[in-house]
């Protein structure tokens, strides 16, 4: 034997085939980890993009729809804290490596400052972050984290494929539990398809994911994933009544959600008309639907385009592309675009809300902030608030004046500039906008309450 030490080649040989196999196999499994499973792989590749969320001031509202879902996952764990310190509200997970996060609405909306901390694995930085955008519907928020430096990136998670999803697959929820970082549970998809749980008003999300993984406070907003490390869901509510039942909101209705939240027309300091919606996911991105009668709509771009460069430039990235929209300096676009087996070229120059609203309705509105609802004695934020009237305009020549509030045109609710102008886009000239208002009612310099009101203007 002792001719064959040191030359496992040699030994294998003269054993025979199956002797080589199993000795071979022997040697690879002395230097490999038998721990490091498909588990502990898939969690140390996405652990780098989990964050933990948290403020030092949280907002109380009335009429929340969220307001089940908070006291379900920070009761009474909120009300033992100390006052003096942050208090850890939940989780988000990194989804673009320059730092965007998606998180529940309900983990963010009532924070007044919020602060995320990256897991050790990716060196357990705390960051401010400034909340892009939320979608009440679908209970997912989008924040950027505030680099400290420049051209600081960050690890970004990588999204699963729409549906693929395997009923009884093992999934992992990551997230914050009670403020204790970088948690992970593990369990089963136990349904692909299930309606949300209805305590009070329900939230209008008609398929979550349900799981048996463990999901507790600060768990809200954190990422469910497969075994390739892959963003299935994002995890939202607990069954009160049960034991192992979670839920989390599917990768599709992520794309969906992201798609609608970043966007030029929801931009918080220029919003402006593009008509467009791109999917979210992989490049190149491709043009999922078109406005006829907006600025892309008529520029002629098309549903099923794929996107090759804008201005010159390839984008690497749906939110890097959409960074370029939102860019205050920068009105016309033009799009290189793959349309079957051709290439084309599509100019197109986004409209801003007041040049819509100037344009068709002849006055300037502006969304209604916290401070203005305040200032104006309004008891919510849903609606537009008349800045300008053009006198000789429709505005003007119906007698409507700044500080009157549109709450609604031609029946739909006008509570932003984005469900306002996917109405007013769509009008003709000569096409009637029945606006429903409120109009202060003054005593001297001080408004002492609202009477609605309603009237109906020529669009030009």
């Amino acid at each position: 034997m002792n001719l064959f030490m040191g030359k496992p080649v040699l030994f294998c040989r003269f054993l025979g085939r199956f002797a080589f196999v199993m000795f071979c196999t022997s040697l690879i499994a002395a230097e490999t980890d038998v721990r490091r499973d498909s588990t502990v792989e898939a969690v140390s590749r996405v652990m780098p993009s989990v964050v933990n969320i948290g403020t030092e001031n949280v907002v109380e509202y009335r009429d929340d729809p969220f307001e089940n879902l908070f006291r379900q996952f920070f009761d009474p764990y909120y009300r033992q804290r100390e006052r003096s310190n942050p208090f850890s509200l939940g989780s988000g997970v990194i989804i673009d490596e320059d730092g965007y996060i998606l998180t529940n609405l309900h983990v963010v909306q009532r924070a007044r400052r919020i602060q995320v901390k990256l897991s050790e694995d990716a060196g357990g930085g705390e960051y401010e972050v400034e909340p892009i955008l939320g979608t009440p519907l679908t209970d997912v928020a989008l924040l950027k984290i505030i680099p400290k430096k420049a051209g600081e990136k960050f690890k970004a998670v990588k999204f699963a494929t729409d549906d693929d999803l395997l009923l009884g697959e093992t999934v992992l929820a990551l997230g914050n539990p009670f403020g204790l970082g970088g948690s992970v549970s593990r369990g089963i998809l136990s349904a692909k398809r299930r309606r949300a749980p209805k305590e009070g008003e329900p939230l209008a999300v008609p398929n979550w994911l349900q799981t048996d993984a463990a999901i507790n406070p600060g768990n809200s907003g954190g990422p469910l994933i497969n075994l390739r490390g892959e963003l299935i869901g994002l995890n939202v509510a607990i069954a009160a009544e049960g034991q192992g039942i979670g839920f989390a909101i599917p990768i599709k209705q992520l794309r969906e959600a992201a798609a609608d939240i970043f966007t030029p027309e929801r931009s918080a300091n220029n919003p402006r008309w593009f008509g467009a919606r791109l999917t979210f996911g992989e490049m190149p991105l491709v043009v999922d639907a078109v406005e006829t009668n907006s600025p892309a709509g008529k520029a002629g771009l098309r549903a099923g385009d794929q996107i090759l460069q804008v201005n010159g430039k390839s984008p690497k990235s749906f939110i890097q592309l959409n960074e370029w929209l939102r860019d205050d300096s920068v009105q016309n676009f033009s799009f290189a675009v793959q349309r079957g087996l051709k290439r084309e070229t599509v100019s197109v120059q986004l409209i801003s809300f007041q040049q819509l609203m100037r344009q068709k309705l002849g006055l300037d509105a502006q969304e209604i902030s916290d401070e203005l609802a305040q200032n104006f004695g309004l008891r919510s934020r849903t609606g537009l608030l008349i800045a300008g009237v053009e006198k000789s305009g429709p505005a003007g020549e119906a007698s409507l004046a700044p500080g009157f509030v549109v709450t609604e045109i031609n029946g739909r609710t006008a509570h932003d500039f984005l469900n306002a102008m996917t109405t007013l886009s769509h009008l003709k000239n000569g096409d009637p906008a029945r606006l429903s208002l409120l109009v202060p009612q003054r005593r001297g310099n001080y408004i002492v309450g609202y009477q609605q009101g309603i009237v109906t203007l020529k669009s030009r």
